[in-house]
């Protein structure tokens, strides 16, 4: 059943409207993650809400984004003119900052799947309503909260020649598989309501992502209201990220697989695989700096050297932008095909992407297509593109160009000869490059997306999240077919601790606070120990401050895990890479620890000894124990003079004030992160010389005139701030 009445409306409220006439007031909504929310209709169902407790709303969803505010006066006064440059004409999304600032009223209650990193650790509401699920059952675990209203952004079609039909763009991640099931619950007598907000600044993606209209109950279609799409600014990327980068670059195999997260880590591969491909050389002597051939023989085995010629297929619940630089340098290249026969057969290079008569002679002998073809013999081949779509087969023969007709049978010679002059086509068709289940990132990405040649853009499958994080039987994929596409998957995660025992610690603390989610990361993991020939691949940085001290992020325990000790498989921090898969407790023990930084490796390695985990007698070798921030430093100094592992290698949202602002307050606010060090940094700042050297950036940060003690202060300490950057000392203690 799908909702042959919709609705067109222009009006938010118009759209509450018809929402409680069709369910009630007692109602769950489902929103997508991240950029998919609707957030005029959202938003006025909230405001509703709030108007009326007697409505009952149960919001559930996951990744709500809002525009960074500060946290300090400092921080406040360097984030508004950026969050106004950014975000001035994106409407808020009004539930979420109510959660924020503990605002929600009694009736309304919002739940979450997947937080963004860290930002409800002190929300005690958020915390107790969180809901912990793998990517894979999000659907199924919303239809247990009751799911009866479900909000979608959507591209409209009438703009790319498809009226009557829209595109879930960004999110078909879930959308796809739970409106059919909303329609079940509404044949079983339950009134649902399916809403669609049209955005035309959504890029249009077709295949799996369109629909009919009709799919929805109410569709808002406001061009006076529309608004720019929530970006995620470019992040920063350190020496310590690149070299993380670099070590897992080095594990990507021509003709391999891609799942990539976001952040500063999947940036820094996604750059170093440029690298690799464009400057192969100067990617060739970081590689020999590092002795990465001799020191970790798992990239020997699993990993490449090369520039990409065959490429690779990208295959991740997130479409981050650096897909698309992967697709713009030509290495995310290799295209899969939806159909296993036909995979298969290129995967072991018996069909090639020209199509040929030797190309028909293996799909013969692999009964792929019969000989005389039938129709649907020749439908396939057209499909595919191996026969030009002018091709005929009409009583038994085909007609070709020119009116020339020949026998349907491939054995004969006039017909061999004929479709080999007019007959086949120039190149396999249909194949993709790049399947996603989401898509969020800066601004220049959406605009590239939005102009990508409509070639490119057909090589891009957005779909279920349950067609690329799951092997199992699909609508849109059967496991035989995904094994094939999958070819040396490499699935790269991140997380925020890894225990000695090959723990990753990636969505919550000690005390059962929830950082994050679980997302898609057990997903992948698990199925990279089931495909062969792919690999798991956890990366983190080896330690980070906290309260103005250097700590550890390899531990010898923890509370919490995310992933468990017996999926271990491949960890990399920058200072290398640990192959776990398949090893002894003793062997993953020492496998991390000469890894770690190496002001926690003798710690790490007592504990380990005491613990019975390795023999009394070992000794940490030399050559592990120079584990330091300057020897990344130097091997990444092997690339020569230029600057090939810049700090933001895809450009940036920040301008070069901002950026040096920005450092000065990272700076400050490490340095202050204990009572000595904030007592120690404000004696230092009360002393500066106000030279004027920094008026520019003081008239940046609003404190050209500063007025109460407090501006004042602040003035005083962006200058120390600034000051510090350019004579830089080594500041924290060292905490095992």
């Amino acid at each position: 059943m799908t909702g042959q009445n919709t609705v067109y409306l222009n009006d938010a409220d118009a759209c509450v409207d018809q929402v409680i006439a069709r369910v009630g007031k007692d109602i769950t909504l489902g929103l997508p993650l991240g950029l998919g929310k609707p957030i005029r209709f959202a938003n006025a169902l909230y405001q509703r809400a709030k108007e009326d407790p007697e409505i009952r709303l149960h919001i559930v969803t996951a990744l709500s984004l809002l525009a960074p505010k500060g946290s300090s006066s400092l921080e406040r006064r360097f984030m508004e003119p950026f969050v106004k440059r950014l975000y001035g004409s994106v409407p808020e999304l009004v539930y979420a900052r109510d959660v924020v600032n503990n605002q929600l009223p009694d009736n309304v209650k919002v739940s979450e799947f997947f937080f963004k990193a860290g930002s409800y650790l002190k929300i005690p509401g958020q915390q107790r309503n969180y809901i912990c699920t793998n990517y894979t059952h999000a659907v199924r675990d919303l239809m247990a909260q009751g799911v009866n209203v479900v909000g979608q952004l959507m591209a409209p079609g009438a703009l790319h020649g498809q009226p009557g039909k829209m595109s879930f763009s960004c999110n078909p991640d879930l959308s796809l598989d739970i409106l059919p099931l909303l329609r079940q619950r509404e044949a079983d007598g339950t009134p649902v309501a399916m809403v669609a907000e049209q955005n035309p600044q959504l890029p249009w993606f077709g295949r799996h992502s369109v629909v009919e209209d009709n799919e929805f109950d109410v569709i808002l279609s406001a061009p006076a209201t529309d608004y720019p799409l929530f970006s995620a600014p470019q992040m920063a990327v350190s020496p310590a990220d690149h070299m993380i980068g670099f070590y897992a670059s080095s594990l990507l195999k021509d003709g391999g697989t891609l799942q990539v997260g976001i952040g500063s880590l999947g940036v820094a591969l996604v750059h170093s695989a440029i690298v690799r491909h464009k400057h192969n050389e100067v990617w060739q002597s970081v590689y020999q700096q590092a002795r990465v051939d001799e020191r970790f023989p798992v990239v020997r085995d699993y990993g490449g050297t090369e520039p990409f010629d065959i490429g690779l297929y990208g295959c991740s619940e997130m479409m981050v932008d650096g897909f698309l630089y992967l697709l713009q340098e030509g290495i995310l290249k290799r295209e899969v095909f939806e159909h296993e026969g036909l995979q298969r057969l290129i995967n072991e290079g018996k069909v090639s992407e020209q199509p040929s008569l030797e190309t028909l002679d293996v799909l013969r002998t692999e009964g792929l297509i019969d000989s005389p073809l039938r129709n649907r013999d020749l439908q396939w081949l057209i499909d595919h593109g191996i026969f030009r779509n002018s091709v005929e087969l009409k009583g038994g023969r085909l007609r070709l160009d020119a009116g020339v007709s020949v026998d349907a049978n491939l054995d004969d010679p006039e017909t061999r000869d004929r479709l080999q002059a007019t007959g086949l086509g120039e190149k396999l068709t249909g194949g993709v490059v790049m399947h996603g289940g989401f898509y969020v990132g800066p601004e220049k990405f959406y605009q590239e997306l939005r102009n990508l040649p409509e070639q490119q853009r057909e090589k891009i499958c957005m779909t279920s999240v349950n067609f690329i994080n799951h092997l199992y039987d699909h609508a849109y994929g059967d496991q035989k077919t995904k094994m094939a596409q999958r070819l040396h998957g490499r699935f790269i995660n991140t997380t925020m601790m890894y225990t000695l025992n090959g723990a990753a610690v990636s969505d919550g603390l000690a005390d059962g606070r929830v950082v994050s989610g679980v997302g898609g990361q057990y997903n992948f993991v698990a199925m990279a120990h089931e495909l062969p020939g792919a690999r798991s691949i956890i990366a983190l940085r080896a330690s980070r401050t906290s309260g103005g001290e250097a700590v550890s992020n390899i531990v010898f325990s923890y509370p919490h895990c995310t992933i468990p000790r017996h999926l271990r498989d491949i960890v990399i921090t920058e200072y290398g890479i640990a192959d776990l898969r398949g090893k002894s407790d003793e062997d993953v023990f020492l496998g991390l620890i000469r890894i770690a930084d190496s002001r926690f490796q003798d710690s790490l390695l007592k504990k380990a000894k005491k613990a019975g985990k390795v023999r009394s007698d070992f000794e940490l070798p030399k050559d592990w124990t120079n584990n330091t921030p300057q020897q990344v430093r130097e091997t990444l100094a092997a690339a020569g003079d230029e600057d090939w592992f810049p700090a933001l290698p895809f450009g940036r949202d920040f301008t070069d004030e901002e950026l040096r602002l920005g450092k000065a307050l990272k700076s400050l606010k490490a340095s202050t992160a204990t009572p000595r060090g904030k007592l120690s940094t404000l004696w230092q700042a009360l002393r500066v010389n106000d030279d004027g050297r920094y008026r520019a950036m003081i008239e940046r940060m609003g404190l050209s005139n500063p007025g109460s003690f407090r501006e004042k202060l602040d003035r005083k300490l962006v200058i120390h701030g600034l000051q510090q950057l350019e004579s830089p000392t080594q500041k924290g203690s060292v905490k095992s």
